[in-house]
């Protein structure tokens, strides 16, 4: 089947609930948080039952979608935000933050996983599989900056000192670490690759970075907030 017959049977599926499993969606999520690994073993089966890695089924999407919406009360309520403000800082983790930051990664290690990490020349790594991996990743991220943080920012993070800067800073750095762990897992099921230990490298870059925020006493949440309040500001 080619890529656009899969994507086509994808959309058609968005207008058919009952056929969208989200009980398996559900427990792909939680699974996601404790056992990464579980979840990429569906993915190989898929693979063997319906010749694809990518998922077929929209559910997913549709629950990370509506999580993203509660995910965004809880900013607006710990940013203050107006209604309109509300809407728009969810328009911007929606389209920006998600898709459009998952584009780019997907479409990045798709490209580089195919010129420099395949085993094989019959086959190839299929671009929504690199999206469903970005998919995977950012929901741990999204659960730890954008429901955790924003519930403890202003009694135990909103504040220059060091022990709330150490805890601000670690939550972003786990978040981080995460993503980089699950797009591991997600590149290394496929058994086309190999050097996907590749994937690991950027750990390093964070366990530094880490610190080095810690150390200089840069409170990389308070810069966040800062930073969402300027992008949803309204000049009315």
């Amino acid at each position: 089947m080619s890529a656009w017959a899969k994507l086509t049977r994808f959309a058609r599926r968005f207008v058919h609930f009952k056929q969208m499993d989200f009980e398996f969606a559900l427990w792909q999520m939680l699974y996601l948080l404790i056992q990464p690994q579980k979840v990429y073993r569906n993915f190989i089966y898929r693979k063997r039952t319906k010749d694809q890695f990518a998922r077929d089924d929209p559910a997913f999407l549709v629950l990370l979608s509506l999580s993203l919406i509660f995910s965004s009360i809880f900013y607006a309520v710990a940013l203050g935000l107006t209604t309109w403000g509300f809407v728009k800082f969810f328009l911007w983790v929606i389209f920006i933050d998600c898709i459009g930051v998952g584009l780019i990664v997907a479409t990045i290690l798709w490209w580089s996983s195919n010129q420099f990490l395949r085993k094989v020349q019959d086959q190839d790594v299929e671009w929504g599989y690199c999206f469903d991996v970005h998919l995977n990743a950012f929901f741990p991220m999204l659960i730890l900056l954008h429901v955790l943080l924003p519930i403890i920012y202003p009694t135990l993070v909103d504040s220059p000192f060091f022990l709330p800067t150490a805890l601000g800073n670690t939550i972003w750095f786990i978040a981080a670490v995460y993503y980089v762990y699950i797009t591991f897992l997600g590149y290394t099921a496929l058994p086309i690759l190999h050097r996907t230990q590749y994937f690991l490298y950027p750990m390093t870059f964070l366990f530094i970075s880490w610190v080095a925020t810690i150390t200089a006493g840069w409170n990389i949440s308070r810069s966040a907030m800062g930073f969402y309040h300027y992008r949803v500001r309204s000049d009315d």
